[in-house]
């Protein structure tokens, strides 16, 4: 027998049967396939859940938080001054104008400004004046969020149209920008009384009034001095208090006045 053709037949017929096997694994393979197929058609479909989706939940709207203030600052310049002038003043008060535009405004441009006097205003609104009650709480509101000077000034500069119509809120908008104007706005909202209802900022429904407590304590330490009339002035010089003066002094005189306190 030729060796060569002996084992090329056996290699032949391995091929065959190798081949012969895979057809039929290929073909039990084809045959579990076709049988899982059946079983999964044959298989109730699982049923849809028709439940209606669940709205997301509504976020509950916090309350608005009220704008955290300290107390009214009145004072102007700096408080380790060597003199420290005390003023009370009604803002209707005809002397406290005069005393405020001819006085203290040169005092605060010079001596206050280089740092030899520490002006604190006080309010004593007068019972016989008919807006300086509300005058005061709007000063005292635009200290409560740093703007004292500016709104101090304008209510002096224009006491002669306010009192005349009570709109008092016309010059203070002319002295803030509109934000600031708006956060006054609302701190007095809940606090005038004297000035007519139309020109009234809206209040709040039961809020209370912030500002009157901070003038009561202006006015019951003025009645410690006692005020018996407006402008009254209280002079401390290196910790010695003075007596107290009132009415109107003009610059130059009360200018030679603390030079003489400051050369002692």
């Amino acid at each position: 027998m030729n060796l060569k053709t002996h084992s090329g037949g056996w290699r032949f017929i391995g091929i065959i049967c190798g081949l012969a096997v895979v057809a039929t694994v290929t073909g039990m393979n084809a045959e579990k396939a076709s049988a899982q197929a059946q079983t999964q058609a044959a298989a109730p479909a699982k049923a849809t859940s028709t439940a209606p989706a669940k709205a997301p939940a509504k976020k509950t709207a916090k309350p608005a938080q009220a704008e955290p203030l300290g107390p009214p600052n009145k004072a102007v310049g700096t408080p380790s001054a060597p003199i420290t002038m005390e003023v009370f003043s009604d803002y209707e008060c005809p002397q406290c104008r005069n005393l405020f535009e001819n006085t203290l405004r040169p005092m605060m441009n010079d001596y206050v400004a280089s740092g030899k006097v520490y002006l604190i205003h006080r309010d004593f609104p007068l019972a016989g004046h008919k807006y300086s009650m509300d005058a005061a709480r709007w000063s005292t509101a635009a200290a409560r969020i740093g703007k004292f000077e500016e709104v101090d000034t304008a209510i002096y500069d224009n006491q002669a149209a306010w009192t005349a119509d009570g709109n008092l809120q016309k010059y203070v908008a002319g002295a803030l920008n509109p934000t600031d104007f708006k956060r006054v706005q609302k701190l007095v909202a809940s606090c005038l009384t004297q000035s007519p209802v139309a020109l009234r900022p809206t209040a709040v429904a039961g809020e209370k009034c912030s500002l009157d407590d901070y003038i009561n304590q202006d006015m019951a330490l003025g009645r410690q001095v006692p005020v018996q009339a407006t402008p009254t002035y209280v002079i401390t010089s290196k910790g010695s208090r003075l007596p107290a003066g009132s009415g109107f002094v003009s610059w130059p005189i009360m200018k030679q006045f603390l030079d003489s306190l400051m050369t002692k």
